[in-house]
């Protein structure tokens, strides 16, 4: 078992490799942080001896006053390095700088000035230590108006405001996702070394495109399927994940369930479930009185449920929290909840007759690559 302790494990980053790490239970043990370590020698020492890997996050991007933030981040590292040498011990260390060093603002230069204070210490301990230079990351729960004008654009156009370009640019982009596939290979290949090593590692960007030209998909996916309900045309995995970042920012609770159109007449009734704007695989199940199916979660995938038949309790809990959320759905006015990536849900039979439910997946079921991990909601 990998011991692998995260500062900053509460912000964005932090989250996600947190909980990527959990889908290897078998591999890595986490070492818990709490951002308090910081504040308190003893702690912050504590963490440090149980880490044999520490991947250092913890920063904060903005403040109102630069130098404020520049002085936050060296303290931090210097803190970091200062735990480590008062435990004598000597953990491999990712750390997680910005392709701003490369800018003249304060928060490119604490990073840049922090990645070489960490390479120092390395070299006076025959310690190993790796910089990771990232470029700008998106995904699903960032902080809008903080961690990227992804989150604001996604979290303002499911809330209700108009986005506004306040500067257009090419923008090199990473998903949360490969970012943390990164680290964890990374963390792996460690431990296939015989020798220390210091290096820096300039991370490739998944794609570039500019801000308008976002913004423009964006407001694609607003329209057609946080309107309309149309899943739109997805054309890479970047607009995937695009995708599941948009999704991430809607409101559940006051969004889902949605009602579906009936047109009836002497036959009966038609209700159209799906319209695509890309392929997918859907499929329905039936489930007995007091019968639960599900209890599990994806990273990937794109997921949409419709009762049919029968009455049924939908609940969905992110990972890591512990706020259930349950929606009831009846087959007698047909509707339909979509299920985001990283939170686990179950479907419970609740009515007298047998539940129809239909499901709709964005990719075809590969039994070698299932993206379904088991997890009680």
């Amino acid at each position: 078992m990998i011991r692998v302790g995260i500062t900053g494990q509460s912000g964005f980053v932090g989250t996600h490799l947190y909980n990527m790490l959990g889908l290897f239970p078998d591999e890595f043990e986490h070492v818990p942080f709490e951002d308090a370590f910081f504040k308190n020698d003893f702690f912050l020492i504590n963490f440090v001896r149980q880490c044999d890997v520490i991947v250092h996050l913890a920063a904060i991007n903005r403040h109102i006053n630069p130098q404020n933030l520049y002085n936050t981040n060296l303290k931090l590292v210097n803190q970091l390095i200062g735990a480590m040498e008062a435990a004598n011990v000597k953990p491999h260390v990712l750390f997680s700088s910005s392709t701003q060093e490369e800018s003249d603002n304060e928060y490119g230069k604490s990073k840049r000035e922090g990645r070489e204070l960490l390479e120092i210490w390395a070299k006076r301990n025959s310690a190993s230590f790796t910089g990771m230079v990232v470029p700008n990351v998106f995904g699903p729960f960032g902080l809008p108006n903080y961690n990227s004008f992804i989150a604001t654009f996604c979290h303002q156009l499911t809330h209700g405001d108009n986005p506004i370009i306040i500067k257009e640019s090419k923008v090199r982009l990473i998903y949360i996702g490969n970012l943390c596939s990164y680290i964890i290979k990374k963390i792996r290949d460690i431990y296939k070394s015989v020798s220390p090593a210091v290096e820096t590692d300039w991370l490739s960007y998944d794609f570039e495109r500019s801000v308008s030209e976002i913004l423009l998909l964006f407001e694609k996916f607003k329209n057609q399927y946080f309107i309309h309900g149309y899943i739109p045309e997805l054309r890479d995995t970047n607009e995937i994940n695009l995708f599941n970042t948009f999704r991430s920012y809607i409101d559940l609770t006051n969004h889902f369930p949605i009602k579906l159109v009936e047109s009836i007449d002497s036959r009966g009734l038609f209700v159209e479930t799906i319209k695509l704007g890309i392929g997918g695989q859907v499929s329905y199940s039936t489930t007995f009185p007091g019968f639960t199916r599900g209890n599990h979660f994806h990273t990937r995938k794109i997921e949409r449920f419709i009762v049919i038949k029968g009455k049924a309790l939908i609940q969905l809990r992110k990972i890591g929290t512990t706020d259930i959320i349950n929606l009831n759905l009846d087959g007698r006015n047909p509707s339909f909840v979509d299920i985001p990536i990283w939170y686990t849900h179950n479907i419970k039979n609740i009515g007298t007759e047998e539940l129809y439910t239909q499901f709709w997946i964005n990719e075809w079921f590969n039994p070698e690559d299932r993206d379904t991990f088991y997890e009680p909601v």
